[in-house]
């Protein structure tokens, strides 16, 4: 019984130490990709794949738009919302960032406000970063209410 409490306890420190996301390690890529999330356009790898809110897939920007076009969607404005990014890097070349944006949108003629937590994919390559991969899904502000408390990565 013995050797059990103390295998609890040695994984439970062990998951307690890998769920935490390091927010020190690369701080110039850190500060990189922070200001590249905030601008309105981003430069996508060659090998870029979107996946849309309703799991279309797209190739490229190009593909992104005419998928927009066809449900009559026009974005009107996209902001991040400050405090909700959450920025990985790996080996200083591989991020996983994940934050959340402030969507204004023209839908069949009618405006529509929403919140959109965005997963996207960066390589950073001899030209800088680009975006490897990007998914977002609408938040649910009745289930799950935007706090504005600093989280961990900010």
């Amino acid at each position: 019984m013995k050797h059990f409490a103390i295998s609890m306890i040695l994984l439970l420190y062990a998951f307690k130490v890998s769920a935490q996301i390091d927010t020190t390690s690369y701080p110039a890529e850190l500060k990189e990709l922070k200001a590249l999330i905030h601008q309105p356009l981003r430069l996508d790898c060659n090998d870029f794949i979107a996946v849309g809110p309703k799991g279309d897939i797209s190739f490229s920007f190009r593909q992104w738009k005419a998928v927009q076009a066809k449900e009559k969607l026009v974005f009107k404005s996209v902001q991040p919302v400050p405090g909700n990014e959450y920025i990985r890097i790996y080996d200083g070349k591989m991020a996983v960032v994940n934050f959340l944006i402030d969507v204004k949108l023209l839908v069949d003629g009618r405006d529509v406000n929403i919140k959109v937590r965005r997963l996207e994919v960066y390589h950073k390559g001899a030209e800088g970063w680009c975006r490897v991969a990007g998914q977002g899904t609408e938040v649910d502000e009745n289930l799950f209410p935007i706090e504005s408390e600093d989280h961990p990565g900010n």
